[in-house]
């Protein structure tokens, strides 16, 4: 590493020519050793061409059906080089399962993606910046990983947040954030309290369709954002305040444009960025959000009662605050923390509970005969009056159907990238510290093995003979282990009190001269699995 150090601190002093003939130099040594360099004992795959990899055989608009494929060939645990990188996939619920949760230590850490860097402040992002440039340009010319360093290491020291940090940042972030979101009332009597009048809210947005075909995306985004708001800034928004609706929308574009293809390969080649409309989309929707939540802030600051904090943003800077004052200049309290964290919870407390809801609507309108049953069993076990969290253990049948739709929908289909803390033999297999992993939480979700009818929608996979509800080992729709969704709970609650008040306010149909056979079901592409473009009828109930 002293090397490496020493070129980085010269690197401006390097001329281009001299660079290039080091590169060629090196890159004509790793082209002889590329194949002896294999241990045999890494996971089987498919033969990756120079610097490409295994791109070439990826679907990637839908690169999950494709390992899904390879799977099926390699075994559960397989090697890919998704460009330079290379990458292990694990397949199917045991294999995956051991992973994350016999071995949650050695597959814990996250392995942050090139984009991710580039909309990330870090703390101390002069340094990132610098090597920034040199690693875009060493990794576009050759598979420079598997000689002298993986290039996403430099940056781990430097992410902020709690989805894509690691070390003692990341614990401490997690830590604080499921402390607090407790505090201000997830999983609840405050928090379902604040979902149930949220659900009255988004109700009353539906009525004025009048019966009329609509979109549900931007209302239903709306009213997830809301619980996550008054959790985090202490407050909701009204559906019609600028402020809030154009923030809601850059997250979910943002998330949409994360998973595209273009920004795939550009994970891989950073150096192509500069001619990418879709990255330049990316680092713009995210800068107008980061100065959106910096203004928040400020106004929260001005107000700051240390005895009687709002939400989590309050907690935060008191936090913070009580920390400078006691001398601690090593804190992992700061403002890059504070920004990144907000706006990790944001994204994940929205996209992903809200994307469920409207795959859960859209195959009740799809299956007429399922959402009858639902609203039988609701009608039968409720009435009129408000649906509470306690309900669920005498709907069994609608928590079947809310649990199918989670599984089905398989919104998180690659999960997001792990990468693993030290070296490990896996199921007979070397892993080497710092390779990165993709738990297929799609083989998971679908596992032949685990699932009777595992491409179907089958509500009955979640009940037993006598029609209770029963859990199943399988069911990772929040994946599992250290990085398993630290909004479990939240999410959980959300799903059944905003599907089943939804049921008994209106009965959802399709859009006039659509029947329920011609509704598709093909997810649209996006970092998330959201249904494609579409529109219903939400008719009131008498």
């Amino acid at each position: 590493m002293g090397l490496l150090d020493a070129f980085l601190q010269s690197y401006s002093s390097v001329t281009l020519l001299g660079a290039l003939v080091v590169l060629l130099f090196v890159f004509f040594i790793s082209s002889f050793s590329f194949s002896s360099q294999e241990n045999e004992r890494d996971p089987p795959g498919p033969k990756p061409l120079p610097l490409l990899g295994n791109l070439l055989q990826l679907d990637l608009k839908r690169p999950y059906n494709t390992l899904l494929k390879f799977s099926k060939k390699y075994g559960s645990v397989f090697t890919v080089y998704l460009g330079p990188q290379k990458v292990v996939v694990l397949a199917g619920y045991k294999t995956v399962k051991e992973a994350l949760v016999n071995n949650a230590e050695e597959f814990g850490e996250r392995d942050p993606m090139q984009i991710i860097n580039d909309t990330n402040p870090g703390h101390g992002k002069g340094r990132i910046s610098f090597q920034y440039h040199v690693i875009c340009f060493l990794t576009t010319v050759f598979v420079l990983h598997k000689i002298l360093i993986n290039p996403y290491v430099l940056f781990k020291y430097f992410i902020s947040g709690v989805i894509w940090s690691n070390g003692d940042s990341w614990k401490e972030m997690r830590r604080f954030a499921l402390t607090n979101l407790r505090d201000f009332g997830m999983g609840k009597k405050a928090c379902e309290d604040k979902i149930i009048e949220e659900s009255h809210y988004l109700i009353d947005v539906f009525k004025k369709f009048k019966g009329e075909a609509f979109d549900t995306s931007q209302p239903m985004n709306y009213a997830i954002s809301n619980i996550i708001c008054s959790m985090v800034y202490g407050s909701r928004f009204e559906y019609d305040d600028p402020e809030f609706t154009s923030m809601v929308d850059r997250i979910n574009r943002n998330i949409q444009l994360l998973a595209s293809p273009s920004i795939q390969v550009y994970n891989q080649f950073p150096c192509i960025g500069k001619w990418l409309s879709v990255r330049n989309e990316i680092l713009k929707l995210t800068e107008a959000n980061k100065k959106q939540n910096l203004r928040l802030f400020s106004r929260l600051k001005e107000t700051l009662n240390p005895d009687m904090c709002r939400g989590f943003v309050d907690a935060f800077l008191v936090r913070k605050q009580q920390l400078e004052e006691s001398g601690n200049t090593k804190s992992h309290f700061h403002d890059a923390n504070l920004l990144m964290t907000v706006l990790n919870l944001f994204a994940a407390g929205t996209d992903t509970t809200a994307t469920t809801l409207r795959w859960a609507l859209l195959l009740m309108v799809k299956y007429p005969k399922i959402q009858e049953q639902v609203r039988e069993e609701l009608n039968r076990v409720i009435g009129s009056r408000q649906v509470q969290v306690e309900d669920r253990k005498n709907l069994p049948f609608t928590d079947a159907v809310i649990h199918e739709t989670q599984r089905l929908a398989n919104i998180v289909p690659m999960a997001l990238p792990h990468k693993t803390s030290q070296d490990i033999t896996f199921q007979g297999y070397f892993i080497k510290k710092g390779t990165t992993v993709y738990p297929l939480l799609t083989s998971v979700l679908y596992d032949e093995k685990e699932w009777e009818r595992p491409h179907t929608f089958y509500p009955a996979h979640f009940l037993d003979k006598d029609g209770k509800f029963v859990k199943r080992d399988a069911f990772m729709p929040f994946s599992a282990g250290r990085r398993i969704c630290l909004g479990e709970s939240l999410a959980r609650m959300e799903l059944f009190i905003f599907f089943t008040t939804l049921l008994q306010h209106f009965r959802f149909t399709p859009s006039p001269g659509v029947s329920e056979d011609e509704l598709d079901l093909t997810p649209r592409i996006g970092l998330t699995l959201n249904p494609s473009p579409h529109k219903l009828c939400a008719i009131p109930c008498l």
